[in-house]
């Protein structure tokens, strides 16, 4: 059989495929650093969910799991799109580990200080230290790098 190139991923394809890979390493982190601390992954997807629908969220079982879910993904990957679209214009590719480090702080700060205030969930007091510093390196190392390096690929691939 004589070999073939495959076909370049659409830019579509490269955010969604993002927005799923950054979406489940951000929940996974979340679901394992609370699940050590006696939080079940249910509870998790339903403060999710709470942001949206209020504390009714927790009184609906999976239906708001899977709400939470949902919305999670769709947040992981707007900040995707975000990222992948900025970098179309911007020189974000060059230097990934610092352009993905800053845009994990980014992100950390407009969805606890823009995003969150805005919803059910409101404005919330600083977490203690460990909380905080899992929170930031979850979207630094979760979210921010892995766009970094996806941007990289990507771009690199539009430009060649």
């Amino acid at each position: 059989m004589p070999m073939t190139i495959a076909a370049r991923p659409s830019l579509i394809q490269v955010i969604a495929g993002a927005g799923l890979l950054v979406g489940t390493l951000d929940i996974l982190d979340a679901i394992v650093f609370y699940g050590l601390r006696g939080v079940s992954a249910t509870r998790i997807l339903q403060g999710i969910a709470f942001g949206l629908i209020g504390r009714t969220a927790f009184t609906q079982g999976v239906r708001s799991a899977a709400l939470g879910l949902l919305l999670h993904f769709f947040i992981a990957t707007t900040w995707a799109a975000i990222y992948l679209l900025a970098s179309r214009r911007l020189p974000l590719s060059r230097h990934p580990w610092i352009s993905g480090t800053l845009y994990g702080i980014t992100v950390y700060i407009i969805m606890n200080y823009v995003v969150l205030p805005l919803s059910h969930v409101g404005l919330r007091p600083l977490p203690p230290l460990i909380p905080l510093i899992n929170g930031v390196g979850a979207l630094i190392v979760c979210i921010g790098l892995p766009l970094a390096f996806i941007a990289r690929r990507y771009i690199s691939h539009q430009a060649a």
